[in-house]
């Protein structure tokens, strides 16, 4: 395995945040919320354009924007009297964080066994040449 600079495999821990990640994790857990959450990912929105269509009522849907907002995963501004939701690219690079801290390790090993498959195979068939 090759090994990152914190010398344990792990390229973002030095981003990674483990109690921010269960923050996000648990935002994102709720269906609705996630629901919400790609629909601003699309293009900010006010609350009742993302409120349409979703079976919650519209106090329920600015709770669970509160969430996103607590987990860093959206921002709001106000225009008059709409409060305009986008995504926050922030959020999202703790996902990443958790992600790429397991990445390596799972390619590394995919890698290995895919070299183990093909010199069994190799086995097999009696050939014995080798590839580096």
């Amino acid at each position: 395995m090759q090994r990152r600079p914190d010398g344990n495999g792990n390229r973002a821990s030095a981003r990674f945040d483990a109690a921010r990640a269960a923050d996000v994790f648990l935002a994102l857990s709720d269906p609705t919320r996630r629901s919400l959450f790609e629909r601003i990912c699309d293009q900010p929105r006010s609350v009742s354009v993302l409120a349409a269509g979703l079976p919650v009522s519209r106090p329920a849907v600015s709770q669970h924007l509160r969430n996103l907002e607590k987990a860093r995963l959206v921002t709001s501004t106000r225009h008059g009297t709409r409060r305009i939701y986008r995504a926050r690219a922030e959020g999202l690079e703790t996902l990443r964080a958790w992600v790429d801290r397991y990445w390596d390790v799972v390619l590394d090993r995919f890698a290995e066994a895919a070299e183990i498959a093909e010199r069994e195979a190799r086995a097999k068939s009696g050939d014995t040449t080798t590839t580096s």
